[in-house]
């Protein structure tokens, strides 16, 4: 697809408006060279508690909260979230199949209703007709944003002295918990890691993260003179400075998002081990550490190599033939 087409290509994103969703949404338009309209959608009642299957009017489902789904429908369709799948086939069956739609996570529906399906390994769905499988989540980190965000990242951030060590926090999920004392354990082991080696740390929480982990980061902060950021209170968020500046990284492992984006730097990356887990997280894991992408954290800073993680690469350039394909027949139709 060249960029001409793709440019003036019309592109949805359909998203329930959470960021680590979105995020694998955008992810995989801007590598298909496409400049998406976001569509944030919300669910009535009952609607937004029953899976995507028991919701037969899906346009009637929709909340006032959320935007407006209603033509022109666009050419191209990247939705991810149980919330938006029945939304997806619904548009896509009413495009008369003019919508090329991309489903991304499992939307508990039949795969056939969808152009496309794209399912962590992690799911255990194993790769079928119509699916394509990834290594862990899509999105946006590539080499030319590392590059753009290394060059324009605040002064006081590029003259840390190396090695930068990049400490990200997620938080407590469904089957990850995070007690305080854990993240105590952890920050005082990299802390040392970074004083053995003459080093810095740069510190992150996210949305998730508990309040009183962040005050304990930004004591921390204090404390090292070391930059910490907890939330919209503290500036603009760093998170892509700290990818593109740090030389190891420290990710605690509630989060499949952050620790893809981590991997897609190429920089040693270990683990922050919490309470908890899932078959499913398990497995993820284990992908990243067969793939000689993760460690996990032992107290010590360790250097290898690995490929950077570019799954929304790999899935795009699967996409883009496809694509083609289908907006030329709709053409020629």
């Amino acid at each position: 697809m060249n960029k001409e087409f793709t440019e003036r290509t019309r592109c949805w994103v359909l998203s329930d408006g959470r960021p680590g969703m979105e995020t694998q949404c955008l992810g995989l338009a801007e590598r298909l060279g496409m400049a998406p309209t976001i569509k944030r959608i919300d669910l009535r009642a009952p609607w937004r508690w029953l899976p995507p299957i028991l919701q037969p009017l899906p346009f009637a489902s929709l909340s006032p909260t959320g935007d407006n789904l209603e033509p022109p429908w666009p050419e191209v369709l990247i939705a991810t979230g149980r919330k938006t799948a029945a939304l997806a086939a619904a548009i896509r069956k009413t495009s008369g199949g003019g919508c090329y739609t991309v489903q991304i996570q499992n939307p508990t529906l039949p795969t056939d209703r969808f152009d496309a399906v794209i399912l962590p390994d992690h799911d255990g769905q194993g790769a079928r007709d119509g699916v394509i499988t990834t290594t862990g989540a899509l999105g946006r980190v590539t080499p030319t944003a590392l590059t753009q965000a290394a060059a324009q990242a605040a002064p006081y951030l590029q003259n840390l002295p190396h090695p930068r060590v990049a400490v990200l926090i997620g938080g407590p999920n469904g089957v990850y918990t995070m007690p305080t004392a854990v993240i105590e354990e952890h920050l005082t082991a990299a802390i040392d890691a970074s004083k053995a080696l003459h080093g810095s740390l740069m510190i992150s929480a996210s949305n998730r993260t508990p309040d009183v982990i962040k005050a304990r980061l930004r004591h921390a902060g204090e404390q090292l003179g070391c930059p910490v950021w907890g939330d919209a209170g503290d500036g603009e968020n760093p998170y892509l400075s700290y990818l593109a500046l740090a030389d190891y990284l420290l990710v605690t492992a509630d989060s499949v998002n952050m620790l893809c984006e981590a991997a897609a730097t190429g920089k040693p990356l270990m683990v922050l081990n919490l309470p908890g887990g899932s078959r499913k997280f398990t497995r993820f894991h284990k992908n990243l550490r067969d793939r000689g992408i993760t460690r996990v954290f032992s107290g010590r800073l360790e250097n290898w190599h690995y490929e950077p993680l570019q799954e929304a690469q790999r899935v795009a350039a699967i996409l883009a033939t496809r694509i083609a394909d289908h907006l030329g027949r709709r053409a020629d139709s």
